[in-house]
């Protein structure tokens, strides 16, 4: 029996969300999936994946293009497969104390490909990040790390149990 494939795709800007991919395919691997990130941009075939796991980071609003685009010229492919969507962005705890429903167009995209599920994660800003209104925003104290880790990892292993495998238990 050959072990199931799971690409973790992205679209980021200062890289919260290429680091969110990361922490789900670490935690993808720890149950025995094959898994590995690349940026959505980089991915001209999902063939030979059995699953998929996109994620875009979110400003004003709006999903990172490269997540979208991805989306829209797998369409076909991804809506014979598993998908599941996250998004990255809130630089709050508000992600880990409720559900945050998908942008309008996160929405559309879920319904177009038949996403098993959409959810949201806290984002990162620091002081390296890219743009005007990025620096802005570290400058006027809204920066900071709010990716939860262990959230992360624990969607994650719902993502493989799903797909049928085993997670291993942390009790003896």
């Amino acid at each position: 029996m050959s072990t199931t494939s799971v690409l973790v795709a992205y679209g980021t800007k200062n890289g919260s969300t290429a680091g969110i991919a990361e922490m789900i395919v670490s935690a993808l691997r720890a149950d025995g999936l094959t898994a590995e990130a690349r940026p959505a941009a980089d991915v001209p075939s999902i063939e030979g994946y059995d699953a998929v796991v996109l994620g875009g980071a979110l400003y004003a609003g709006r999903w990172n293009r490269d997540a979208r685009t991805f989306a829209r010229r797998h369409a076909d492919a991804l809506r014979n497969r598993p998908v599941w969507l996250f998004s990255s962005g809130p630089l709050d705890d508000s992600a880990d104390r409720r559900e945050i429903r998908p942008v309008a167009q996160v929405a559309k995209l879920s319904d177009r490909l038949g996403a098993v599920e959409h959810v949201t994660f806290g984002g990162r800003l620091t002081e390296d990040a890219k743009g005007f209104m990025a620096k802005a925003m570290v400058r006027g104290g809204k920066g900071g790390d709010f990716r939860n880790p262990g959230r992360i990892a624990d969607w994650s292993h719902t993502i493989a149990k799903h797909l049928g495998t085993v997670v291993p238990s942390t009790t003896d």
